[in-house]
């Protein structure tokens, strides 16, 4: 076989249709985590931890929807990407261990400096699932709409269905696109068991509510400068 029928073959199979298309969720940890600390002003306690067993029940009937009329079969796959910040191993691992009982596969790196995150690794993954056509529906849990809003428009005008999941609070990227269909995490039935205590600049009550910070101030002790409020 010649150099140029080798380099044909592999064009081929790399433009063949995927043999299983993915309804791909991608949940981003560390900034739903800091979202929700910022609504509820500290950690949440049990009532207010998301349910992933209902959010991956949400995610299998939306696959069921996305799949109807499908000539290829069409798989769910649920992913969580988060940081592990040193010593808190023990901590953390129950939680894991439950998210891969419910059936999510977790993405776990280590936080060793603020460059550290997530992000890229998330993106590579949407992007693998992607090539050749493979994906049949994309849903991220993140406000971070610097990571993942050009990459997100993108896929919707290739043709993929492409959904923005967190708090409209801290979306407004995603609540206002014109190709991005925004859920807010509350109105997925069961996410969370009591209602988020919610205060926001268009529904504040007539006494006044506090607005609790995103992060500690500590935090401007190794932000970088262009992190500043002007």
């Amino acid at each position: 076989m010649s150099l140029s029928d080798t380099t044909h073959d592999e064009v081929e199979v790399a433009e063949a249709p995927a043999a299983v298309r993915r309804v791909l969720l991608v949940w981003d940890a560390p900034n739903l985590d800091m979202g929700l600390g910022a609504i509820l002003g500290g950690r949440p306690t049990a009532a207010y931890r998301p349910r992933f067993d209902a959010l991956g029940r949400w995610l299998l009937a939306r696959t069921a929807e996305l799949s109807g009329g499908s000539a290829q079969r069409v798989e769910p796959e649920a992913t969580v990407f988060t940081n592990i910040a040193p010593g808190t191993a023990d901590v953390v691992r129950p939680w894991v261990e439950a998210l891969r009982n419910v059936g999510y596969a977790v993405f776990a790196k280590p936080k060793i400096d603020e460059d550290s995150d997530v992000d890229a690794d998330m993106l590579a993954h949407i992007e693998q699932r992607n090539r050749g056509g493979g994906l049949a529906g994309i849903m991220v849990a993140s406000a971070d709409g610097q990571a993942f809003r050009e990459p997100l428009e993108r896929l919707a005008a290739a043709g993929v269905p492409a959904q923005v999941l967190g708090f409209r609070e801290h979306a407004s990227w995603a609540v206002t696109s014109d190709t991005l269909e925004f859920i807010d995490l509350e109105d997925i039935p069961g996410v969370f068991r009591e209602p988020l205590p919610r205060v926001s600049l268009d529904s504040l009550p007539d006494e006044g509510a506090w607005l609790q910070p995103f992060r500690p101030l500590s935090a401007l002790l190794t932000s970088r400068p262009a992190q500043g409020v002007a």
